[in-house]
Parts: C-alpha cells; sequence; structure tokens
C-alpha cells in the first residue's frame, strides 16, 4: 500500500518545485530580448549577457570563472583597491563606487551582487526594478520586511527576470537524494525536521571609533542604508570570502549565524519539504543585546500540511544548542551543520555531502521502501552560478530563485523576531503581520538612514 502511495504522489498533477527543475544542459533553446535590449538566441554563439558585479572581493572571485562566457561590463565596490582587482580580471568593464550610479548603465542585462548583507536587498530590488536579472549571494534580506518586498517584486518579474540567491551548496547531488528519500517515504510520513549551526563568534558590542578610514575606502558607502556606526578597522579584518565574519553578527550589519550558515543548512531541509511560510515562531537563547545577534538560540517553527505531508515543526538551532540524537552511539555534535528528519518508521540525518538513515520501531525493516526508477531521479545541476546565467539566456527557470529563497530567510528572520519580544508569535504569511503580539511587528522592518529607500 505505502509503495502505491508513493507512486500516486509522484504522479500527482502538480509538479513539485525540484522534480520539474533540470539541468543547466537541459535548459530549451530559443529567442529572446535581453533587459540591454539586444535579440539572442539561446544558442547563437554571440549570446552573451553584459553583467555588473557588484562587490568585487572575496566571494565576487568565486564567480570569475563562471562568467568566461559573458561580457562584465561593469564594476563597483566601495573599496576602490577591491575595485582594482576585479578590473585585473575584467579591465575593460566600467568601474563605480557606488551601486547606485552603477546600475543607470544602460547595457547591463544583469547583476551580481557580492555586498555587505544590509545592502543585499537594496541592490535586489533596484535591479529588478531596471529589468535586470540577479544573482545575489545570501542571505537574500536582512528583515521580513525586506524579504517580502524583494520576493514580491520578483514574483510581479517572473516572466521576464531570472534570479537565485547565493546558496551555492544547493548543488551538491546530496540535497537530490535527500529529497527523494524524503518524499519517496524511507522514514515514513515526515513529523518534524531539526537543523543546527554551530559557528560560534561572540562579539560584546559594536566596536569603538578607531581612526579613520583608508583613502580607498568610501566608508559612508560601506555603511550605507544602515545607522552610522564609526570607523574601525576591525570591521574589516577578514581574509577574502571570509570577511562577513568581521561584522555579520551585528544588527545593523547581518543577522549573525541565522542568516550566515543558516541560510546554507535551512536549505538541505527547505529543499525536500516544499513548505511555504509558517504560522508560527518561537525562539529563545542566551540573553538579549541590542548590538548584537545571539549566538546560542533555538527555534521553532508550525508549517501548515500540504498535498503529500502532515503540518510538521520545524527547529533550528545555533552555538552549541543542538536536538536530541536518535540514538546514544550516533554524535550529533560531529555535523557542524546538518539536518535530521524525523517521520514514523525512522530518522534521516545529512549534512551536506552525505546522509544517513535510521530505522525505527518493529516495522521499519526498509521492505516498505521501494527507490524511485532511474528516470525519474533528480538530474545533476551540474553548476550553480551557470544555471543563473544559462536561465537568464532562456528559461528563467534556477533552484534558489527569489521565491524559494525568500520564504526561506522570511521564516528565518522570523526566529529574530520572537527572540526579541520573548515569546512565541503567531504569523500570517499573506498579510506579512504578527496577530498575537502587536510590539512584534516593530521588528520586521529595519530602520534606514534617511535618503536610503528600499525600492528606488
Amino acid at each position: 500500500m505505502r509503495e502505491s502511495s508513493n507512486r500516486t504522489r509522484r504522479s500527482s498533477t502538480t509538479a513539485q518545485r525540484r522534480d520539474f527543475l533540470k539541468s543547466a544542459a537541459a535548459i530549451g533553446a530559443g529567442w529572446m530580448i535581453l533587459p540591454s535590449g539586444h535579440l539572442r538566441g539561446a544558442d547563437a554563439p554571440s549570446n552573451k549577457l553584459n553583467i555588473a558585479m557588484i562587490g568585487t572581493w572575496g566571494r565576487a572571485e568565486a564567480h570569475f570563472s563562471a562568467l568566461a562566457d559573458d561580457n562584465v561590463v561593469a564594476l563597483c565596490d566601495v573599496n576602490e583597491e577591491h575595485l582594482a582587482f576585479g578590473a585585473k580580471q575584467f579591465p575593460n568593464a566600467k568601474q563605480y563606487v557606488d551601486w547606485r550610479k552603477c546600475l543607470e548603465q544602460k547595457d547591463i542585462d544583469a547583476v551580481i551582487c557580492c555586498t555587505t548583507d544590509h545592502t543585499h536587498a537594496f541592490i535586489a530590488n533596484w535591479a529588478m526594478n531596471r529589468g535586470k536579472h540577479v544573482y545575489c549571494e545570501k542571505p537574500l534580506a536582512n528583515s521580513v520586511e525586506e524579504a517580502r518586498i524583494v520576493r514580491a517584486n520578483y514574483l510581479k518579474n517572473k516572466g521576464k527576470l531570472a534570479t537565485q540567491c547565493g546558496t551555492q551548496r544547493h548543488a551538491k547531488e546530496n540535497f537530490n537524494r535527500v529529497r527523494e528519500l524524503i518524499r519517496d517515504g524511507a522514514i515514513g510520513e515526515l513529523s518534524h525536521v531539526h537543523v543546527w549551526g554551530n559557528r560560534q563568534l561572540r562579539r560584546p558590542g559594536y566596536l569603538p571609533a578607531a581612526g579613520d578610514p583608508p583613502a580607498s575606502l568610501k566608508y559612508d558607502l560601506w555603511i550605507g542604508p544602515s545607522p552610522f556606526h564609526p570607523y574601525n578597522p576591525g570591521y574589516f579584518a577578514g581574509g577574502p570570502g571570509m570577511n562577513c565574519l568581521s561584522w555579520n553578527m551585528y544588527w545593523d550589519f547581518g543577522s549573525g549565524q541565522l542568516g550566515d550558515m543558516g541560510s546554507h543548512t535551512m536549505d538541505l531541509a527547505w529543499n525536500a519539504i516544499d513548505a511555504g511560510l509558517p504560522t508560527s515562531a518561537t525562539a529563545s537563547g542566551e540573553p538579549f543585546n541590542a548590538e548584537v545577534t545571539p549566538v546560542e538560540m533555538t527555534a521553532t517553527f508550525d508549517h501548515p500540511a500540504n498535498e503529500w505531508r502532515p503540518a510538521i515543526g520545524v527547529s533550528w538551532y545555533q552555538g552549541g544548542a543542538m536536538p536530541r540524537s536518535p540514538r546514544e552511539y550516533v554524535d550529533l555534535t560531529k555535523i557542524d551543520h546538518g539536518v535530521m528528519f524525523k517521520g514514523s518508521l525512522g530518522f534521516l540525518i545529512a549534512n551536506f555531502d552525505t546522509r544517513l538513515i535510521i530505522p525505527h520501531g518493529d516495522n521499519a525493516d526498509l521492505t516498505y521502501f521501494k527507490r524511485r526508477a532511474k528516470e525519474d531521479v533528480i538530474p545533476a545541476m551540474n553548476h550553480f552560478q551557470k544555471e543563473w546565467t544559462q536561465a537568464c539566456k532562456g528559461s528563467l527557470k534556477t533552484s534558489c530563485d527569489f521565491d524559494y529563497s525568500g520564504t526561506l530567510i522570511e521564516q528565518m528572520l522570523l526566529a529574530h523576531v520572537s527572540y526579541r519580544v520573548g515569546k512565541k508569535i503567531e504569523y500570517d504569511g499573506q498579510a506579512g503581520r504578527v496577530t498575537n503580539c502587536p510590539e512584534a511587528n516593530a521588528f520586521l522592518q529595519r530602520e534606514y538612514r534617511p535618503g536610503w529607500t528600499l525600492n528606488g
């Protein structure tokens, strides 16, 4: 009976989001008009995107090789030394220090945003307002309001623009296999999902003023829309690719562990459970610090049933908090960032690369489980960044578009709202409002400096 039920679910006329996505190589060819106005065939040799890179150092370097088949026509960075670093790779690109001016360059088709977290939603939204495809590094937003505005803008333009949020671990084959096992009933009926990250970066508060910014750094632009804090070189102490760990734990600059590795690790669960927005969130942890996001925190979200599973809980743990292991001989603390799915017949434990099934109960012998046919196996993505560039030229479909990723980060950020008010919040996802705690609604948004607007 269970095997028949599994087959029925898989043949549902409502295609599940990951099953319909194909590899970049399978994206259909066709003619389209790019935002710059050029008419190009998806398979034509001349089919090259004109791309603006906003943020040209650190995480940006990971994109360089993926752009070999396209044109980088604009570079922007608030640090002129970092701008020069990008210019060595793309010497013919126009250069800017202010991303708002960069976005006015007329020949740009697409934008890659590799800036500080507190400007991600701004750049993504401004770019879509100008008809540009967008790849934005995670987290997509730093407040619930930002996530909702960016997602709504994308959905308005879904038939015209390709978007991707930079949770590049999504390209790992393990994501596909975990989804298949959960969807096909390997652990029975799903009831709860536990997700955790163990990074611990403790800070007492914003850094004190310490000297003047170097001439190469346009510090006021680095602060951007956030409330002003005086310069301290400690905000810039990290090396390439890890520089975010010098500032993303402060409320005005980031969302700490929740938005950082939380975006990656929750993605492993999110890809498997076909969840929308939660109906409630409750979070607790270390004492509240008005300047620094929590290191230790646990949050739980309630999600309603969908067509293939019942209502479930989803829990997030950070800073040393952990779910209980299903077996005393399985040490979950050996997994820095992991997921555990609980079902009626067992558990599935996974990190980004591996997975483990632990049957539970007298009937959990896996004889009920039938692997899906080879033709139904989710195909490999092959390359995360190129999935987006290919989508810009054809299908517009990506694995982590701003609907999928915007919903994920909105859920995560609701944990911070509950944590700040110190109580469980009931959430109306359609209206974007907390219904049982009026004071919580103030924490759905961020304070911006005068002159900065999210919807420019």
